[in-house]
Formats: C-alpha cells, sequence, structure tokens
C-alpha cells in the first residue's frame, strides 16, 4: 500500500487513537499487502471505532472498583425501588396486619409500579455496564436481584 492512501486511512480513526497507534499502524500498512480486503477492514474498524471507542474513548482504559460502579443512577435506583417496595410492604403489615384484603389496595399499586419501574433502569444497567466492567456489573446486578428477592419475600410469605 502507497504511504498517502495509508495516512489517509488513518486520518479516519479519531485523533486519541491516531496519536497512540498512528504511525506504527501506518508503517504496517505500508509494508503490508494493500488490496481491496485491507481498505475494507481499516474503514471498518475506523467507523467502529468512532461509533465506540475502544476502552471508553481513552487509550488508557479506566479501572471501575464495584463501588465506582454501584454509584451509577442506573446502579442504585433499582436498589431504592425495591427497598422503598419492602418499606411499604413491612409498614402495611405493621399497621393493618397481614390479612389479605379483597380489593388491592394503594400499598399493593404502589409495590407493583416500583417492582415493574424498576426493569427499563435495570436492563439500561446491564446494557451499559456489562460490556465496561463486567464483574463489577454482575456484582450490582446480584445484589439488584437480592433487593427484589427481599421486597417480593414478605408478599409471598404473607400471602398478600
Amino acid at each position: 500500500m502507497t504511504a498517502i492512501m495509508a495516512r489517509l486511512l488513518i486520518a479516519l480513526y479519531p485523533r486519541a487513537w491516531r496519536e497512540r497507534y498512528g504511525a506504527e499502524f501506518e508503517a504496517l500498512l505500508e509494508d503490508g499487502r494493500g488490496g481491496m480486503g485491507a481498505w475494507t477492514d481499516v474503514v471498518r474498524s475506523a467507523i467502529l471505532e468512532r461509533i465506540s471507542p475502544t476502552q471508553g474513548g481513552k487509550v488508557n482504559q479506566p479501572s471501575y472498583s464495584l463501588g465506582a460502579v454501584m454509584r451509577q443512577p442506573s446502579a442504585f435506583i433499582p436498589v431504592g425501588m425495591s427497598l422503598s417496595a419492602l418499606a411499604l410492604v413491612v409498614g402495611h403489615i405493621a399497621f393493618y396486619g397481614a390479612a389479605r384484603e379483597a380489593d388491592e389496595g394503594t400499598t399493593a399499586h404502589l409495590w407493583q409500579i416500583l417492582m415493574a419501574g424498576q426493569l427499563p433502569v435495570l436492563v439500561f444497567f446491564a446494557a451499559k455496564w456489562l460490556r465496561r466492567a463486567p464483574w463489577q456489573a454482575l456484582g450490582v446486578l446480584t445484589m439488584q436481584a437480592g433487593a427484589v428477592l427481599a421486597a417480593m419475600a414478605p408478599v409471598f410469605y404473607f400471602n398478600l
């Protein structure tokens, strides 16, 4: 491949990527065969790099801790919603007892809204964080699952 063509293909990549890998990649392109397959691979890779930069848009990959991931709103909001649903049920049982009512009351409707409302947030969290920090995201999802089970436990135990 010619030097001009290699420089044009490398110009498709983001600036941070070019600063880190540009000279080395240019030498590789100039030394290698420059067929149509190589061109399409480089163009496809450059487009993907612009859409979804490797390592979070920075050359150095950030390190995420479980606490840092848990501080994300999409991580702690579902846990808060589950704990709020648990508090509603426990409060209802404390004030009115565990007797099953003929008609679902306000507490039951609020519980259902809180439990169903966290599903889109959970899906968003999983889609965003399982790629970036898989082990930490699995830890947070485990905490979220525990909070959901804790909110469901009194409902099933008392058959509400």
